[in-house]
């Protein structure tokens, strides 16, 4: 079986395009584009429509070239997509390294990283958890993180994997967001609700779970509970080491 176009990838060009170190087109008339300008208009087609209506030919379009001039400064949309990514992070807030504490510069950090997948909800597909290059935004990102835990008296690897639960809290609820169906999830609960109705007495810690509550709509910030719960569980941690 072939391998996959994605499999077929040179990671020393991805790693070239993350970092601005690519060499830049020397035949044939003078670009009229940048690897920003295309970056950015791939961006707004995600954010318009999800990362599935990205396309080479589509970017193209919407640049007004063709598809080949597209080619000269991106291999294949692989590429572009991790440029598209490390490009909307953005860098952190700098105001967080200024915040008093290990754990109040880490909260600052998770609302920051959760109001981007919020606001550019592909990105979870984007940066799924596979071997990625990372660009300097990603970095950055992880830098500040860790930056926050540095003082906190956790061992590197303890930071690390501090950093990989929040990251990993945040990811689990924006593809909560991404899948969010309005219309089916009353549809659903109109149907469990039936069925709890016939079957209620076969489970009666669920049942009285929904009874409370337990399902209804939560008015804090759906990041609050999880966060707050593995910051409690590392305050724990560095109090007894």
């Amino acid at each position: 079986m072939a391998a996959s176009k994605d499999k077929r990838r040179d990671p020393k060009v991805t790693l070239a395009l993350l970092w601005g170190e690519q060499e830049q087109p020397r035949r044939g008339p003078k670009p009229t584009l940048t690897p920003e300008r295309i970056v950015a208009a791939a961006i707004a087609i995600a954010d318009a429509e999800g990362l599935d209506a990205v396309s080479m030919q589509r970017v193209a379009a919407d640049l007004g070239v063709t598809t080949m001039a597209l080619y000269r400064y991106f291999p294949g949309k692989g590429e572009l997509v991790d440029l598209m990514a490390d490009s909307v992070l953005g860098t952190p807030p700098e105001d967080i390294g200024r915040l008093e504490g290990w754990r109040a510069q880490l909260t600052a950090w998770a609302r920051a990283c959760w109001a981007l997948y919020r606001a550019h909800p592909w990105i979870l597909t984007a940066t799924a958890m596979r071997r990625q290059l990372m660009g300097p935004n990603q970095l950055a990102w992880l830098d500040a993180a860790l930056a926050a835990l540095a003082p906190a008296g956790l061992t590197a690897a303890q930071q690390h994997d501090t950093v990989l639960l929040i990251i990993g809290h945040i990811r689990s609820l924006a593809q909560q967001l991404v899948h969010a169906d309005e219309e089916g999830d009353q549809e659903w609960n109109r149907l469990a609700g039936e069925v709890l109705e016939r079957h209620g007495h076969r489970y009666p810690a669920l049942a009285a779970a929904i009874a409370a509550g337990a399902f209804a709509p939560q008015g804090d910030d759906p990041l609050d509970y999880g966060l707050h719960r593995i910051l409690d569980g590392v305050t724990y941690l560095i109090e007894h080491p």
